[in-house]
């Protein structure tokens, strides 16, 4: 994992300058539209840990999305809890265990069969929620009340409030970018980069990489639950197409878009794809259309997504002193 250069951190920090003064300057609508940027950008960032550092392409990542908010929805209506500080970490642990079970099955299998086994479970879910009434059936639930964030009582933070909301978004945004950067800087993290190198390989050195991915299946399960945590508290209803594999591939292309292994990458490419749709959604009935053509032509013009534009590239590289490194000769083995 490459330590962020000093001149990306400083754009990307105002970046994050910009979404804090962002919903004083915006409409209400635009403001409920940047939240969606950036919990899309939270769900893209925990399918990058599988596709940009894992190598485990999933088109199953949308059964976490969409597990959260069914079971935000079920806490609040069976058993009670709106607190934030409940439903939350309960929602993560649902998510995080049964990421452990199913990719207890699915990391045993690799390339198109990884891709099958995610795909396959995460319908089974999707079939699940639509068939069975308890849970709504095609129409899903509703989620009764925003989460409340009382202590003792007193209410630190209103999510009820709009603004309230999109700042608590930005913040699990942010939280969540340097929660993943922890873990990839991390033996952990060198353990994976090496698997994503040569696994073969890593293997031999006495590693039981099937752990590893593993665990990190369970952290990219437990990131998407936070996406679909937030995204079903503020839509205020949650049904099946959570669950779907439009929403997975719409996670993938997201990251193919941004640039795979880069985290900052997919949630850049949430930001664009999203308001991409929402302009020509409002220019033409055939805004599909468009969005496969400008898709395309990322891919073809950068096939590392939009974090290969040269003036990312060259601030990612940039040392402290000013000046490029050079750039490493790769190993026997590596991609």
């Amino acid at each position: 994992m490459r330590p962020l250069s000093r001149p990306l951190l400083v754009l990307l920090l105002v970046i994050v300058a910009l979404l804090v003064a962002f919903p004083q300057l915006a409409e209400r609508y635009y403001v409920q539209l940047a939240t969606k940027m950036m919990i899309m950008g939270i769900f893209a960032m925990s399918l990058d840990l599988l596709v940009g550092y894992t190598r485990l392409v999933s088109l199953g990542h949308a059964a976490f999305f969409g597990l959260a908010g069914y079971a935000l929805a079920v806490l609040q209506r069976d058993l009670g809890l709106v607190s934030l500080w409940t439903t939350l970490p309960l929602t993560l642990g649902i998510c995080a265990l049964v990421a452990l079970l199913v990719g207890a099955l699915a990391i045993r299998t690799s390339g198109i069969y990884f891709i099958m086994v995610t795909l396959a479970i995460a319908q089974m879910l999707y079939y699940f929620a639509n068939d069975t009434r308890a849970l709504g059936g095609s129409d899903g639930m509703f989620i009764g009340a925003k989460p409340s964030a009382e202590v003792f009582g007193l209410e630190l933070f209103d999510l009820k409030n709009r603004v309230t909301f999109y700042y608590f978004a930005l913040g699990a945004l942010v939280a969540s970018f340097f929660l993943a950067r922890m873990v990839l800087a991390s033996l952990f993290g060198r353990v994976i980069d090496a698997i994503r190198c040569n696994e073969p390989r890593t293997r031999a050195l006495g590693f039981t990489t099937w752990r590893y991915k593993l665990a990190m299946f369970a952290i990219a399960g437990m990131l998407a639950g936070l996406a679909g945590y937030i995204g079903a508290a503020q839509d205020g209803i949650v049904n099946p197409a959570y669950l779907s594999w439009h929403q997975s591939g719409q996670a993938l292309v997201i990251v193919i878009l941004g640039g795979m292994g880069t985290l900052y990458g997919p949630v850049v490419g949430a930001f664009v794809l999203i308001a991409l749709e929402d302009v020509a959604a409002g220019i033409t009935e055939h805004w599909l259309l468009f969005i496969g053509v400008f898709v395309i032509a990322v891919v073809l013009l950068l096939p590392r997504g939009i974090a290969s534009l040269p003036i990312v590239e060259m601030l990612g590289r940039l040392r402290r002193g000013g000046t490029p490194p050079p750039r490493p000769i790769p190993e026997a083995g590596d991609d």
